[in-house]
């Protein structure tokens, strides 16, 4: 059987594919390669999973129907979807929300629509068993409540960005409802590592302190984060493909996670050891807070140890070294 991965070269969905190759798996991946940030890094990352046995990949865009709905017919094999595909970026989304209206609903509707289409097994094509799909801790929006738990109100997004997210869940839950389809989502929290995002900070920080460049720093530095090292998202990643929900006591098939570190740490804290890894100091540029930004983010991961076994274990001071490690081979540095 085979997993079908969006965004496959995307940050996530590289190292996703990647781990399913290692075990095993056979894997389509799809992906529009657009330009929200520079291309060359994700025709990278495929370049890394391609040539490995098992893996096929599609330059498609999950949003058009027409163009899904003949990636669909041309692959019956598949039996699991991990939705990963999505236009990322907080601050972006205060730009462009038609972005995220086209790639996040809509596109999210196209994919839960394709999932729907598979429910029930046909000559030559298995039934769906899973569709396990990203969300992210910006739902958490304005909640006050620390650590951030699956059981919390997540009605109050601070983004637009957020507010796609919250919506892919409430649409999967009505899609799980009406016709069964076992689904996951995962709220991602500041996932970083090698092949990360050029937009997100350890990119930036990096970046700018090797050149001697000022960082901005908003907030004045006071914030905090669970930072998320990409082995540890990944790990739990798969574990969710491999326990979908099960329907019971009048409740459908649909289960929704925090994929964290479970371990916030100071904006402050996390520069220093950017710093180290660097062998630089930064200079900052403190500024204020930034609309759509929250303060501090903490995942409470108890339902994802218990139902998954999800056990992230790597600190801040092991994982950010072996980005800036990655950072400087990636550009020759």
């Amino acid at each position: 059987m085979t997993v079908l991965v969006t965004g496959a070269a995307g940050f996530i969905g590289m190292h996703t594919v990647r781990a399913l190759l290692d075990r095993g798996e056979q894997v389509i991946g799809i992906d529009n390669l657009n330009a929200y940030y520079d291309p060359a890094l994700k025709r990278a990352r495929l370049a890394e999973l391609e040539g490995r046995n098992g893996f096929r990949f599609e330059r498609i865009d999950f949003s058009d129907r027409d163009s899904m709905a003949a990636f669909d017919a041309r692959h019956p094999e598949i039996d699991r979807i991990v939705h990963l595909g999505a236009q990322a970026g907080v601050r972006y989304s205060l730009q462009e929300p038609f972005d995220y209206a086209s790639a996040n609903l809509i596109g999210h509707l196209v994919m839960l629509e394709m999932a729907r289409g598979r429910m029930a097994a046909t000559a030559g094509r298995p039934a769906l068993t899973h569709f396990v799909y990203a969300s992210s801790s910006s739902v958490y929006g304005a909640n006050r409540d620390i650590p951030f738990s699956v059981a919390d109100r997540v009605d109050r997004p601070v983004s637009f960005y957020g507010a796609t997210k919250k919506a892919n869940e409430v649409m999967t839950y009505s899609y799980a409802s009406l016709y069964g389809i076992p689904s996951t989502g995962l709220r991602f929290f500041t996932v970083y590592g090698p092949w990360g995002r050029p937009d997100m900070s350890p990119w930036l920080f990096t970046e700018r302190i090797l050149r001697g460049e000022p960082i901005q720093v908003f907030n004045h530095g006071q914030m905090r984060r669970d930072f998320t090292y990409i082995d540890d998202i990944v790990a739990g990643v798969l574990a969710a493909l491999d326990h979908p929900p099960s329907a019971s006591e009048g409740s459908p098939p649909n289960a929704v996670y925090n994929l964290g570190n479970h371990e916030p740490v100071g904006l402050l804290d996390y520069i220093a050891v950017i710093e180290a890894a660097c062998g630089r100091r930064a200079q900052l540029d403190l500024k204020p807070m930034q609309p759509g930004d929250v303060v501090e983010t903490y995942a409470d991961i108890e339902a994802s140890t218990r139902d998954l076994g999800y056990r992230p274990g790597t600190s801040i001071e092991d994982g950010i070294p072996r980005f800036v490690a990655w950072f400087k081979r990636y550009h020759g540095m």
